[in-house]
């Protein structure tokens, strides 16, 4: 099909095709999640929870389960990559955010749908990495299709990927708000005024579909925890340690990835990536998964302090293992698990040595240590406040949560490793 005409359209037109986008990408998403629990009932003859699955299957048959998935989808990669280098009408652009730093918006269509496939069968058996990668992608490949297929300007066109990765954003995680800071912090660097409007419809779009349709509640519904004095200290420590624990994350991702690659074989390694992490899930089932449902429970105060300990070492390995290995998904989930089990422990470990009016409520800091560990990891302070906010409706936290975020930042940017989504300034030059 011909690519209709460069010509700029009325401005109540481009609201419109904005609010369209908003509903392409909460459909697109909800049938990324139905999928996953198509691949996860024929992977383990259940669905729902990841880890109840998990729980509910011998050990032997974890790992077995996480080896096969990583080898099926590295064999999807494998084949897929090939066969999308030959499409010769296909877009320059595999990644949403490399296309939206560049001010394109030819996303590869066969690119997109190999790599989502990759994922499904990687999250759907249980490898411990998000989902949120493969949904923003597709989220965002959809507002592509959408600007590639009505007359635009180049500018108007751009305007509508920029709104598809918001709403995908804002409908993955039950944040609107969110995913406009996103795009602000992580895929553009700016928002420039005439993007402002539809960038704001569609995200709002997706919100009252969400809310309306799917689940009004915050995506971490969980009691309302009290701010008290002691917080600020706490959350001082807790921006310290996460800061640390973000920069010790990117730097192994990156040395494992390094090392992944000696394996010429994506099928071989993906496979490798799964048989580590299935491993671990024999002996600790939490680790399956992307931590959702590990999360919800912390938060509501359904597991023992000091069994959060040992899900919180055999997670992190195993977010290393399946994302070093090169399995497609996405880091905001696992880094938020680390997070909240990070502050959570850290407020039993302080309890040790301090009184409990110091310490404050290990459920705060659970709370805080999520926006910490997201700000170390992505070097976006701003996106990480709002975002854990949001999603936990705990906005009487914004103080500490402001203060750990910002700790976090400046400590994890200090020893110059690439964050989880590079560089939106570096990218542009």
């Amino acid at each position: 099909m011909p690519k209709p005409p460069d010509r700029a359209v009325r401005t109540p037109v481009l609201w419109l095709y904005a609010v369209l986008t908003g509903l392409l990408a909460v459909a697109v998403t909800s049938g990324f999640r139905a999928l996953i629990g198509v691949v996860e009932w024929i992977s383990t003859g259940h669905t729902g929870s990841l880890v109840e699955a998990a729980r509910l299957l011998p050990p032997w048959q974890r790992a077995l389960i996480g080896t096969v998935g990583g080898a099926l989808a590295g064999l999807v990669l494998s084949y897929g990559n090939r066969w999308a280098a030959r499409d010769p009408q296909g877009g320059r652009y595999s990644d949403y955010l490399a296309a939206a730093r560049a001010g394109a918006v030819d996303l590869n269509d066969r690119s997109t749908w190999v790599r989502s496939v990759s994922a499904l069968l990687s999250v759907g058996s249980g490898a411990s990495i998000g989902r949120e990668g493969p949904m923003i992608q597709l989220s965002a490949w959809l507002a592509s299709r959408l600007a590639r297929a009505v007359a635009l300007s180049p500018e108007q066109r751009r305007v509508l990927l920029i709104c598809g990765i918001a709403c995908g954003i804002g409908s993955v995680y039950h944040a609107p708000i969110a995913g406009v800071v996103f795009v602000l912090e992580l895929a553009l660097g700016f928002l420039s005024a005439p993007m402002v409007a539809p960038v704001l419809m569609a995200a709002a779009t997706a919100g009252i579909v969400n809310h309306t349709l799917i689940d009004p509640a915050p995506l971490y519904a969980m009691p309302a925890v009290p701010l008290e004095s002691s917080n600020l200290g706490m959350a001082l420590a807790v921006g310290l340690v996460c800061g640390g624990m973000g920069w010790l994350m990117l730097d192994w991702v990156d040395r494992l990835r390094g090392a992944f690659k000696r394996i010429d074989s994506l099928t071989l390694r993906l496979g490798l990536g799964g048989l580590l992490a299935g491993s671990l899930s024999a002996f600790v089932p939490e680790v399956w998964g992307n931590g959702f449902s590990t999360i919800s429970h912390l938060l509501n105060g359904q597991i023992l302090w000091p069994w959060v300990l040992v899900i919180l070492a055999a997670k992190f390995a195993a977010t290393l293992f399946n994302t070093g290995s090169g399995a497609v998904g996405g880091m905001f989930t696992p880094t938020l698990f680390v997070g909240a089990t990070t502050g959570f422990s850290l407020a039993h470990i302080a309890g040790y040595w301090l009184p409990p009016d110091a310490v404050g409520d290990p459920l705060t800091l659970a709370v805080i240590g999520m926006s910490a560990m997201l700000s170390a990891v992505t070097h976006a302070p701003l996106m990480a406040i709002v975002m854990v906010l949001e999603m936990t409706n705990q906005f009487q936290l914004t103080v500490p949560v402001m203060l750990a975020c910002g700790v976090a930042h400046a400590i994890s940017t200090q020893f110059g490793t690439q964050p989880m989504y590079g560089n939106p300034i570096e990218a542009r030059h």
